[in-house]
């Protein structure tokens, strides 16, 4: 089984994003981010891709995943559906799940670890995180009590492994 990762922030009410956009900005979060996925495999549904600053994320190698068969993007590889991307992830690397909700979704069955920074509030939205059973989650490592002076945000990173 090939390592399937899946890195999300989500909100207390579970949300993720509004118009394409992420809901807040944790600078430290962003560098957290940047650090777990450089040099790896990354992938995104489109509209995910889009709503990047920069296009793909430099670093890391980008899979895409769109429904309009034959679509390209310069310097990403293309996925047709979720198992696709599975057939192009690579077996031997922690390849990560980014984004948006419905890629989330899918990929949560199957998913063998979760980076999760959860933000203690909750947020208006239109994409949600789906509901996550802890039953079958391990909490390997957390830090609890974090804060953002900018956001005035509390926050906190847990990783949990698949039981």
């Amino acid at each position: 089984m090939k390592p399937i990762s899946i890195i999300v922030a989500i909100a207390d009410n579970n949300a993720i994003g509004k118009d394409n956009q992420l809901l807040w900005h944790l600078s430290d979060d962003l560098k957290r981010f940047k650090l777990l996925t450089t040099g790896h495999t990354i992938i995104m549904g489109k509209r995910t891709f889009e709503s990047l600053p920069i296009r793909p994320l430099p670093n890391r190698r980008s899979i895409v995943i769109t429904d309009i068969p034959g679509e390209t993007i310069a310097g990403c590889e293309m996925a047709y559906s979720i198992q696709d991307a599975i057939d192009l992830a690579k077996e031997d690397d922690e390849n990560f799940i980014i984004g948006g909700g419905s890629v989330y979704n899918q990929f949560m069955p199957i998913a063998d670890k979760l980076y999760l920074t959860k933000v203690h509030k909750d947020f208006e939205a239109d994409i949600f995180y789906p509901e996550i059973d802890f039953s079958k989650w391990e909490l390997i490592h957390s830090e609890t009590d974090l804060y953002d002076d900018k956001s005035d945000l509390k926050y906190s990173y847990l990783i949990f492994k698949k039981k």
